[in-house]
């Protein structure tokens, strides 16, 4: 309040000091307009406006349509792709549950194949030992009954020796294997 005072205050000393001719009288008058400076005043203003809307408020409203439209584009643009990367989630997600089904089915695969092959080769193993093992008795057996000939075959000749010099005489075939004969199941 104190400032307008002060204004109104300055005014008046800045008009009082320029030698300004202010008649008071006239103001009363000055702020009723007349009829044809009323009209001539709303033409124009009625003409700014229709000009003012056609040049300035319309390309501005286009303008700001444009870029609302533009705007929405982008955001229908933008949840679209949301969507779609939504949905590409899942579907990697998808994709890695099932590589890590498969990647386990693979390895349990490889599991019971490493198993039966472990299997097969203790089994092949234990075919080979026991095969090895008849065939060595076999060899055992071959070996005992050489070494039982070899035995028969010394006896058989020192019996007849034996028996060449008890006897002084010559043995026959017949005799010589009855003698044997009987020596060895003396023996047994």
């Amino acid at each position: 309040m104190k400032k307008t005072i002060k204004t109104i205050v300055l005014g008046v000393s800045l008009l009082t000091l320029t030698g300004c001719n202010v008649d008071f009288s006239s103001i009363p008058e000055k702020l009723i307009p007349s009829w044809p400076n009323f009209v001539l005043q709303i033409t124009a203003l009625v003409v700014l406006l229709i000009v003012g809307i056609i040049f300035g408020y319309k390309p501005v409203k286009k303008m700001l349509q444009k870029r609302s439209d533009y705007v929405e584009t982008n955001i229908r643009e933008s949840e679209k792709k949301n969507a779609e990367a939504d949905k590409n989630v899942l579907q990697a997600n998808e994709l890695i549950i099932e590589s890590k089904k498969n990647a386990s089915n693979i390895i349990e695969k490889a599991e019971k194949d490493a198993k039966a092959i472990r299997d097969q080769k203790i089994e092949e193993a234990e075919k080979e030992i026991s095969q090895m093992k008849k065939l060595a008795a076999q060899d055992i057996e071959r070996s005992k009954q050489e070494a039982l000939d070899e035995i028969h075959d010394e006896i058989v000749s020192v019996a007849l020796m034996a028996s060449g010099e008890i006897l002084k005489r010559e043995v026959n075939e017949q005799d010589n294997s009855r003698i044997v004969d009987d020596f060895l199941k003396e023996i047994k």
